[in-house]
């Protein structure tokens, strides 16, 4: 593993082979042991490469035992697609390859008529770019000078860390991954308490301010990390641009003495926003607003119940004054007959009319509940508030229904956060003290956001200004602006509701022509929102015309013909269920079951599109009926797969459904363990998760639970990594208070080693915490595919599902449309093309498709997996917040 200092490289070996090779390697190309005699150690060499053409580089290599051995980059993939570990210049680019082939060092040639560029791995797998051009230097140079310099300097950097406005889910891990990163990085952390003063007036007032810049000048800090809505986030920068004069009336006001004013004439700030409503522009999600939507989804959940018992109708108010991400959401996620959004107001004149218009349809097609949700902010066309109560008498008086209001209030910001927002705090969180070490006095003041699944820095007053602007739009009547100022998701999700459950009127509907038999298949274990998917896919496909066809028992239940068209009704409610309704197996076509009869009750049933709803055994699945498709002309139509798998595994997304049901089921087991342990004192439980060959629920899971390390397939497991986590529970239990120790938890993926077993683990702990610390096991099995799906696992689903059907649609109209314009009978074969066989994925926030062919090349068949995953990145920063380089044993 990697990371930099001010004037020099250091790369850690995991054991000494390997420490012995890289010593080799980079004195092969040239690099001089510098090693001077009173810090010559076994374990530690400085190597240094000078150059006339670039600056020396010093590289100190370092044998550590704890460290996490590093990733290596598959042979077959293109590794500038990697991120490098470091460039430098050579001159001779023939004379390095020789050298570099003496010493068999994996080597791939990207040179050109250019540029000579040669990446190479070296013995610890860090990628080494060597070019005969200047190397830009990667990856955050200056923060890791920064870093160095708070180290080595007599001035730390000293970071204080606040939260402020309405309180949101998120903000204490914020805290937590602040003052553990900053830690590691050399910095002092300071908590400030009660945010600017509790929301209270002193700090909007200039003598409040003054007060507050005294106080940080007096306890040496120059840095603040501020985690707050949009009026937290303003006051922060105004604070900024009024730092220099609060500095200099402070001075002549003899409160600080001119050295202080000299040291502290520049203050760094950093926002996060922490916010329930996600009403913040250039973020697509804000801390706390997931888990408040789970708040929801509860209470609504909860009420459909009494609803349907009763045949009542319930208008639930949210809250959002000028955002309705959390009514829209909510809406999507508990499948209500109507939302109201301030964003986009219904156009109609008589929307009163409307409503209940469409209420009616609900109710004739056999609904004995309704559910309404309304936001705080809403509005109609001509600005004029729609509130709950008046909601309610409208059901009441026009339509006859027993109708009650539930405002639900101050219960969305409570309870434990979900493992949405622990994962999003912690790593933004990271990212904010980064941003504080690169900062310099041009710097604009940043906001720490999310763009397309990615940590990112954005302006913080041009995300408060853009945020502002929504409000302005909608008092302007310019509701076009308002929605373009939310995140393109938002946008996609409104007119995704709309298209499943208002609009059920045939107004959608396709030419009779182009209408499709779908068949779902549902495969392999269940996971959370299967069903979801299928009620949205069936109820878009009926107001498109088309007739959406169940499959019972997945591809089985497809050999013997159990399949029944479905209705609107059908699915009625499918959206809050778990599991499977159609009910799954593993069988997989052309394999465990005859692909002829699969072929021969397709033509029989005249299906023209299937929509499979698994993971990977689903993703073979489809790959054996491309396959076939050169022998079965009935296979000849678009099939497209929608992920579903708790392990995140299948390639082509970032994300399948079941993986965020599982993660919440997790943690909230985690949280219940570590209560446990923490009750007991002094005691590990190593958990035992699922996942198989992938690592992803053990990694996500650990970070938002606080996990001590974790054991996944990705990495080695051996008795030099027992050791090492053995050694760092003795450092962390010897630094506890001996009356308040610390329970500690483990994570082991179930497949990661048949010798290193969760029970030999515990054993092992066990053994050799020599009564200092001893440990059990917890083994979470099935519960980990959770109940009721969550609200985010829900929200994917019906996007998924309705960019299927029309991923079918765009795949079958040609040949339709040629056989409707030559009067000819609709064709068995509607297309041959590869890309008609797919994986949806949501990449980048975006649904896209992949074909099946050419996902094969990055997929590990043998372990059923990418070859490569986003969520590796977040591994090292379970150890970093766990303090392996901060608790050093020996100097204790």
């Amino acid at each position: 593993m990697l990371s930099q200092g001010l004037s020099h490289i250091i790369f850690n070996a995991s054991n000494h082979e390997d420490f012995q090779l890289a010593i080799k390697f980079y004195t092969s190309l040239g690099f001089k042991d510098i090693t001077a005699k009173e810090q010559q150690k076994e374990s530690v060499v400085w190597l240094k490469l000078s150059s006339e053409s670039q600056a020396d580089v010093i590289i100190k290599l370092v044998l550590n035992v704890s460290t996490i051995p590093q990733h290596r980059p598959a042979g077959d993939v293109d590794w500038a697609l990697e991120e490098a570990s470091i460039a430098f210049n050579i001159n001779n680019v023939d004379a390095v390859k020789t050298k570099l082939s003496e010493i068999d060092a994996p080597i791939q040639d990207h040179s050109n008529n250019d540029v000579n560029k040669l990446y190479v791995l070296d013995p610890l797998n860090n990628l080494i770019v060597l070019t005969d051009k200047t190397p830009c230097l990667l990856k955050a140079t200056s923060a890791a000078s920064a870093i160095e310099t708070a180290s080595s300097n007599s001035k730390r950097q000293k970071i204080a860390v606040l939260t402020s406005g309405g309180d949101a889910p998120g903000m204490n891990a914020v805290v937590r991954a602040v003052v553990r990163y900053g830690i590691t990085k050399g910095c002092d952390i300071f908590a400030v308490y009660e945010g600017y003063q509790a929301r209270c007036m002193p700090f909007k007032t200039r003598e409040g301010r003054l007060k507050a810049a005294e106080n940080l000048v007096l306890n040496g800090i120059d840095s603040l990390i501020v985690c707050g809505g949009d009026g937290s986030l303003t006051g922060a920068d105004l604070f900024r641009k009024e730092w220099s004069g609060l500095i200099d009336e402070l001075k002549n006001a003899k409160r600080i003495t001119e050295e202080q004013a000299e040291t502290f004439s520049f203050l760094t700030i950093v926002g996060l926003v922490g916010s329930i409503d996600n009403d913040m522009s250039s973020t697509d999600i804000t801390i706390g607003a997931v888990t408040s939507l789970h708040r929801i989804c509860e209470a609504v959940d909860a009420v459909s119940t009494t609803a349907l018992s009763h045949s009542r109708a319930f208008v639930i108010e949210v809250m959002g004054r000028h955002c309705g991400w959390l009514a829209l959401m909510a809406g999507i996620a508990t499948g209500a007959d109507f939302v109201f959004i301030p964003e986009k107001p219904p156009q109609q004149d008589d929307w009163e009319e409307f409503m209940c218009s469409v209420i009616e349809r609900h109710r004739h097609l056999g609904k004995r509940k309704t559910v309404v949700i309304v936001a705080e902010g809403a509005i109609d066309k001509n600005l004029n508030p729609i509130k709950a109560d008046h909601l309610k008498d409208i059901l009441t008086d026009r339509l006859g229904l027993d109708t009650r209001v539930t405002i639900l209030g101050h219960t969305q910001r409570g309870g434990a956060p979900a493992f949405f927002d622990r994962l999003l705090a912690t790593t933004q969180g990271i990212e904010a003290v980064d941003a504080v070490l690169e900062s310099t006095r041009d710097t604009p003041t940043p906001m720490i956001g999310m763009v397309d699944n990615r940590i990112i820095r954005f302006p913080l007053m041009k995300a408060v200004e853009s945020t502002h602007e929504v409000a302005e739009s909608i008092g302007k009547k310019n509701f076009a602006r308002a929605m373009e100022l939310r995140d393109p998701q938002f946008a996609e999700e409104f007119e995704t509701y709309n298209a499943t459950t208002i609009m059920d009127d045939h107004s959608l509907s396709l030419p009779k022509h182009e209408r499709l038999r779908i068949a779902i298949v549902h495969m392999g274990a269940p996971a959370g929102g299967m069903n979801a998917a299928t009620r949205t896919a069936v109820r878009y496909c009926l107001n498109r015309g088309h007739t959406p066809i169940a499959v019972n028992n997945g591809f089985v239940g497809l050999a013997r013909g159990s399949m029944n068209e479905m209705t609107w009704m059908f699915v009625d409610g499918w959206t809050a269920l778990g599991g499977s309704e159609l009910g799954t197996n593993r069988a997989v076509p052309g394999e465990d079951i005859d692909m002829g009869m699969v072929t021969y009750q397709l033509q029989k049933n005249r299906i023209q599109a299937i929509m499979v709803v698994g993971g990977f055994e689903a993703f073979v699945a489809i790959q054996r009926l491309e396959e076939a498709r050169v022998e079965y002309p009935s296979l000849r139509i678009p099939i497209c797969l929608i992920p579903a798998t708790i392990s995140n595994n299948v390639p082509g997304t970032d994300y399948s459904l079941g993986s965020d049901t599982s993660l919440n089921a997790i943690v909230s087991s985690c949280d219940a363990i570590v209560q446990s342990a923490q009750s007991s004192r002094r005691r590990v439980f190593v958990v035992e998760v699922m996942g198989g060959r992938s690592g992803y629920l053990a990694v996500e899971a650990g970070l938002a639970v606080g996990a001590n390390t974790v054991y996944i397939p990705e990495e080695v497991i051996n008795l030099a990594r027992l050791q090492a986590d053995i050694n760092h529970l003795k450092t962390m239990y010897t630094d506890d208070d001996p009356d308040k120790s610390e329970g500690r938890i483990i994570l082991r993926t179930e497949d990661v080693s048949k010798t290193y077993t969760t029970e030999v683990i515990s054993d092992i702990l066990k053994e050799e915490g020599n009564g200092m610390f001893d440990s059990r096991t917890a083994v979470l099995g099935h519960i980990q595919q959770g109940i009721t799906p969550t609200p985010l696992d829900r929200i994917r689903a019906t996007r998924y599902a309705k960019h299927c059907i029309e991923f079918f649609e765009k795949h079958s109209s040609v040949a339709l449309n040629k056989a409707n314009d030559q009067g000819a009978s609709v064709p068995i074969e509607l297309t041959n093309s590869k890309e008609s066989v797919a994986v949806a994925g949501i990449n980048s926030n975006i649904v896209d498709f992949s074909p099946i062919t050419e996902l094969l090349a990055v997929t590990d068949m043998k372990n059923r997996k990418p070859r490569t995953a986003w969520w590796t990145e977040h591994r090292p920063i379970i150890d970093i917040l766990a303090g392996r380089d901060y608790f050093k044993l020996e100097n204790k």
